[in-house]
């Protein structure tokens, strides 16, 4: 197993410079998120963060809620109508859109097929927490479940897919679905950040990872800081009291990354609380690779793994195998 990163990834580091996290004020970040935002939805991005499959159309939309709207990209295949409905939430914590996506959520909904809808949720920022957030990633999906013609998805065949601190909002609202009877095929967590507590950087990814030039020990405490000021233990899915009954999952870890343990760990809570769980390791790759394939080559396995996975749970009526399958009996590890 390879702990160097590709050599896209330490050019793009090399050429980049490294704010001063610790020391970033409130307007700072501010500043820095709309430009770092700007950048990822230009088309010059697109070297990094890949083009989109032309088998899926891709919009802007609206969701209107009682208090609120929130926006999400719509990612719809060409052809078929009431398709399984893939709510994803984007990555970044502080930073962060839809957009960097457009290459794996193309990918997913023209394979699957299905319709993909991204969250563009609330960015961490004083006064706004990974529950607001997440807020964002439930609402959606619930009010998007509870108008399936308008959307034009079957809301039987529903699954949630999250990166990064993306993935950690993906399993607070599996949890949440699981918690008040919404009936969910799946979830996906890709380099999902679990704990917010102050074990976040004991973990030895954490220890071993703390330079990873696509999140450093710095990044991660401004992101704790940011996402549960108050208190992180009801927010951490890794601490979760009682994970039975969740969706079947696949998590997908890139190996250099400091919340890679992250990952391995909540797979094998899942497993011991007898729920299916893959866990997909990918060697050399590093934290947000998904969103990056451009530079890291290994994105494309996990594209296809993805797909793969969801194409199996959605597709039909959920069968008896799905629903009795043993945790842990088609881990890949």
């Amino acid at each position: 197993m390879t702990d160097r990163p590709p050599m896209g990834i330490r050019l793009l580091k090399a050429l980049g410079k490294e704010p001063d996290w610790a020391a970033m004020s409130a307007d700072d970040l501010a500043a820095f998120s709309a430009a770092e935002n700007r950048k990822r939805a230009s088309r010059l991005a697109r070297l990094v963060t890949g083009r989109p499959d032309r088998g899926a159309v891709i919009r802007w939309d609206e969701v209107r809620l009682p208090d609120r709207v929130v926006e999400v990209r719509v990612y719809r295949p060409e052809r078929g109508e009431r398709l399984p409905l893939v709510l994803h939430v984007h990555g970044g914590g502080f930073v962060g859109t839809a957009v960097q996506c457009d290459w794996a959520n193309s990918h997913v909904a023209a394979r699957v097929p299905a319709v993909v809808v991204s969250v563009e949720h609330r960015l961490l920022a004083p006064g706004t927490t990974i529950r607001e957030a997440a807020d964002d990633a439930w609402d959606v999906l619930r009010h998007i479940t509870g108008h399936p013609e308008e959307w034009d998805v079957d809301p039987t065949r529903t699954a949630v897919f999250g990166e990064s601190a993306g993935g950690l909002m993906a399993a607070l609202v599996a949890i949440r679905a699981r918690d008040t009877g919404l009936r969910l095929r799946a979830q996906v967590l890709v380099n999902p950040a679990l704990d917010l507590t102050d074990a976040a950087h004991e973990y030895d990814s954490a220890t071993r990872h703390a330079d990873c030039p696509t999140l450093t020990a710095e990044q991660m405490r401004l992101f704790r800081r940011l996402a549960a000021p108050t208190g992180a233990r009801e927010l951490s899915p890794l601490h979760a009291d009682h994970l039975g009954g969740l969706p079947l999952a696949l998590v997908v870890v890139p190996t250099i990354d400091p919340v890679a343990d992250h990952g391995r760990r909540y797979t094998a809570r899942l497993r011991a609380s007898g729920v299916p769980a893959d866990l997909t390791e990918h060697p050399g790759a590093t934290h947000a690779f998904l969103s990056m394939p451009g530079v890291v080559p290994q994105a494309k396995v996990a594209r296809a793994e993805i797909a793969a996975f969801l194409r199996d749970h959605l597709q039909g009526p959920e069968s008896a195998p799905d629903r009795s399958r043993r945790a842990g009996a088609w881990s890949r590890r």
